[in-house]
């Protein structure tokens, strides 16, 4: 028995000491995430005992912090952004800018977003250990649900850290590539988040007997709470959980909970919980409604890839009517419209399927995926309310304003990068032409926010600029002069068509945000 208790306490203690996390101790600014078990602080170098010799301050950071803070998955070449993109602005003020970012980002905000925490950059002037900026990073992307990019980002800088392994781990369990996780904590077990995901690694490699006893010996030692154990002795023994009743909705929500809850047959629904969650029934086994009303989550958030919503849609015939079920079936007939090039039919179902989309927040996401095929089967139709919509929204907003194909003169002048003859008497429409002014016209004339963002891009802080630009746009009714410093910042710093698509996402934006 003794040899079996060390086998229990080696495998929860790993290779090296750890410590428990200090309570109430914040440790990240996603919240579901799994708790820490953090490894002890370096010992102090020993007190320089030279005297009488003037030394001066040199600033160093680890050769590895500064590669993990510049790792990324779009070289500069591509991504468009100067490797100095974050300038001489501190780490810390980057984070909390970041961090500031919402779901209320309109769509190509949020790609731009993307498309910087993605990119290949020069690391901050102060990246230090802690890999700050980084886990700013992937926090981003797993607060919009982006839980693909999130994992490739982290596996091309190496999970190899309790923070970046805990992010790694916690995504492995909402995508169902938790085996592979198990099988890094298992050969690296000081890195594990917690005892809990030790024992449940234990259970999913098939050593029960051994998950069972690490569990008593956690129990023992303190490591685990009530609630866990509670939760760990049914996961590892489902026929006694059958007998007994369902358990009560834990505190927190984290991944490892929501597979093991799962697991016995309890998974609570993921609408209530944070968006990231929803990756965790996107699975075949599970029922259409669910993985589609998963799907819309998700692709409203950017967190999914159009294309799968849309295969999900026209995966099968809909059983049922209303909600979801009205969106699949307006989504389909618009599908084979397209496919058998029938115009009349298009033009006859296009109105309900972009007001169905629109009230679900997913127009944009309709726009991107059929717009152009839409465009390439009604050539020769007139403007409508409903393919302004489409058109403006697309990529080809611009070619189909060109070509005179948009009725909507202020959307047409927006989506050339023009300031509009004709404003509608409203504050938004005002900012958003003058949004569209001659970038030439005199500094003096703009308003103290553009002056200020201008003096802060002279000194090389376009990271700081651009991401403080974004914050104003990430509230759900973003103010008219945060919209028009917004656009003329995008435009400053060369992101012309980013303007362009965020100033038409603001005007055919539904209420409140008009």
């Amino acid at each position: 028995m003794p040899g079996r208790i060390g086998l229990a306490l080696a495998l929860l203690l790993g290779a090296a000491p750890l410590v428990a996390q200090t309570p109430g101790e914040p440790l990240s600014a996603i919240d579901w995430l799994s708790d820490v078990v953090r490894t002890p602080a370096p010992v102090a170098p020993a007190e320089d005992i030279s005297e009488g010799v003037d030394v001066e301050p040199i600033a160093v950071a680890p050769l590895g912090a500064l590669a993990v803070d510049g790792v990324g998955l779009v070289p500069a070449s591509v991504s468009g952004l100067p490797r100095d993109f974050w300038g001489p602005t501190a780490t810390a003020d980057l984070v909390r800018r970041m961090g500031a970012l919402g779901p209320d980002l309109p769509d190509p905000a949020r790609a731009l977003l993307f498309r910087i925490v993605l990119a290949e950059l020069d690391p901050p002037v102060d990246a230090g250990a802690d890999h700050g900026l980084f886990l700013a990073r992937i926090d981003t992307l797993l607060r919009f649900g982006a839980l693909d990019e999130a994992q490739a980002l982290l596996e091309r800088a190496g999970p190899t850290e309790p923070d970046l392994f805990r992010r790694w781990f916690d995504i492995s369990l909402l995508i169902g590539t938790e085996d592979r996780a198990c099988a890094a904590m298992r050969a690296a077990p000081d890195i594990a988040p917690t005892f809990s995901a030790r024992i449940f690694c234990l259970a999913r490699g098939g050593d029960w007997s051994a998950a069972a006893l690490s569990l008593e010996t956690a129990k023992a030692l303190g490591f685990v709470s009530g609630a866990e154990e509670t939760l760990l002795s049914r996961f590892l023994d489902p026929v006694l959980a059958e007998d007994l009743a369902d358990l009560p909705p834990p505190t927190t929500m984290t991944p490892l909970t929501f597979r093991m809850l799962a697991a016995l047959g309890e998974a609570p629904s993921v609408n209530g919980l944070p968006v990231a969650f929803s990756h965790a029934v996107l699975a075949p086994t599970e029922g259409w409604r669910l993985r589609l009303e998963a799907a819309e989550r998700l692709a409203r958030s950017g967190g999914l890839a159009e294309t799968r919503l849309f295969a999900a849609y026209t995966e099968r015939r809909p059983a049922a009517s209303g909600g979801v079920w009205e969106r699949v079936e307006l989504v389909q007939a618009l599908d084979a419209a397209l496919i058998a090039g029938d115009a009349g039919a298009v033009t006859e179902v296009l109105p309900q399927t972009v007001d169905a989309m629109r009230r679900v927040g997913l127009l944009p996401v309709l726009a991107r995926h059929y717009g152009a095929r839409i465009a390439q089967v009604l050539a020769t139709a007139p403007p409508s309310e409903a393919l302004d919509a489409v058109y403006l929204l697309s990529p080809e907003a611009e070619r189909l304003a060109l070509a005179g194909r948009i009725g909507d003169p202020m959307g047409a002048a927006l989506a050339r990068g023009l300031e509009p003859d004709r404003v509608p008497d409203d504050a938004l429409a005002v900012a958003l032409a003058a949004g569209f002014a001659p970038l030439s016209s005199r500094l003096e004339a703009r308003s103290p926010a553009i002056q200020t963002a201008a003096e802060r891009l002279q000194s090389g802080r376009l990271g700081e600029v651009v991401l403080e630009t974004l914050g104003g746009l990430s509230r759900l009714s973003p103010d008219p002069g945060d919209v028009e410093t917004a656009l003329w910042v995008l435009r400053r710093v060369g992101l012309e068509q980013v303007a362009r698509d965020v100033a038409l996402a603001l005007w055919l934006a539904p209420d409140p945000v008009r």
